[in-house]
């Protein structure tokens, strides 16, 4: 199973996982998330990555979603993919997440497909104004 970690700005990623747990009515196995703060290391960033990365492959690999590209956390990641089987997606979204963990059993580049189709799709126009005349 693909594991799945968030490295966000803080408080973004634990509010994506307690979303998920409310979609799929309890927590999720081998996902996680690091809220990095506006004065934390980089350094201790990484570190604290590369341990959740170790935690998280099972041998299927990781994918490492980030909130948006060219912040400290998606800078971060720059040096995970020399840690294995390691993809990263910026852009975080809610369907890109729930269509990640619903496609993860596959393999890490499906989940990454699917979880970029899922963000791809879940950005919609929703139009709701009122038509007269029709």
């Amino acid at each position: 199973m693909v594991g799945i970690l968030l490295m966000t700005h803080a408080p973004l990623g634990q509010a994506f996982i307690a979303a998920v747990a409310h979609v799929f009515r309890g927590p999720t196995e081998r996902f996680e998330a690091i809220d990095v703060t506006a004065d934390q290391d980089t350094s201790e960033v990484n570190r604290l990555a590369m341990e959740a990365i170790r935690r998280l492959d099972d041998g299927d690999g990781v994918l490492v979603i980030t909130d948006i590209k060219g912040g400290t956390p998606s800078n971060c990641c720059n040096s995970l993919a020399s840690a294995g089987h390691v993809e990263i997606i910026a852009g975080i979204s809610l369907p890109m997440l729930l269509r990640a963990i619903t496609y993860r059993r596959d393999t890490l580049d499906v989940v990454v497909e699917m979880a970029l189709a899922g963000a791809q799709n879940g950005a919609v126009r929703v139009d709701n104004r009122i038509r007269v005349g029709t």
